[in-house]
């Protein structure tokens, strides 16, 4: 795996396109990060993440969009657009060992519909439903309510995942996404930002959960964890 530093050149933009970016648009950010395997065909090759660069210690917010991206095989720079900083993604994990974590995902549930296909619900839209004035919705329990089953979304498939929470995640922005498709109704999902500290519990199922992703819509920039040594 290679995981990389993506900056782009919003000159080498179209004005649509860098709009697009610009405003977050998961789907134009898919797309151009895709220029980054140039020969690949097949299912898509990596997960990504998008930011805005830190200012520059002392220096002004730079404002710029920058995107971190996971890959099966090395992305390639493409000049005046896409500058790569690369290094080979090999972790040496340990049972037992504590890493920081920043995770942005899709917190669903599987909701059963009687005689019909299997749909998935949205975790904190499902938390959110009993209250049901604008006032109740902005209420600290309506909130507290949100942020605990976005909490226990993750607390109840860690284990899963190979790792644990030794501690009470923070939950950061929850964001609903309508991502336009042709003349169809929208593509809609939503994103909640995590961060915290996980514990390893079985090093080689991590590995194989940081390759794969967390939870769905991971085309859209869900999905990728990033981890570090506090």
């Amino acid at each position: 795996m290679y995981l990389s530093r993506v900056r782009v050149d919003l000159n080498g933009l179209s004005r649509g396109v860098l709009f697009d970016i610009m405003d977050g648009r998961a789907y134009a950010a898919h797309q151009l990060l895709w220029r980054l395997f140039p020969d690949h065909q097949g299912d898509r090759p990596f997960l990504f993440r998008q930011e805005m660069e830190e200012p520059e210690e002392g220096g002004a917010p730079r404002g710029l969009p920058l995107f971190y991206v996971l890959s099966n095989r090395e992305p390639l720079s493409i000049a005046g657009l896409l500058e790569v900083q690369c290094k080979p993604f090999v972790p040496a994990l340990e049972v037992g060992d504590r890493l920081a974590f920043r995770l942005r995902a899709n917190p669903t549930v599987a909701k059963s519909v009687s005689g019909q296909r299997g749909q998935r619900s949205d975790v904190l839209m499902a938390a959110k439903y009993p209250y049901k004035s604008g006032k109740e919705r902005t209420s600290q329990a309506c909130v507290k309510a949100m942020d605990d089953a976005a909490r226990d979304w993750l607390e109840n498939r860690a284990e899963s995942w190979g790792f644990r929470l030794p501690v009470v995640p923070e939950v950061g922005a929850y964001r609903q996404h309508a991502l336009p498709k042709g003349n169809g109704r929208p593509i809609r999902f939503s994103s909640v930002d995590y961060e915290g500290l996980l514990e390893v519990t079985d090093p080689g199922r991590l590995i194989e959960t940081l390759a794969h992703g967390i939870g769905r819509a991971k085309a859209f920039g869900c999905g990728l964890m990033l981890l570090r040594r506090p």
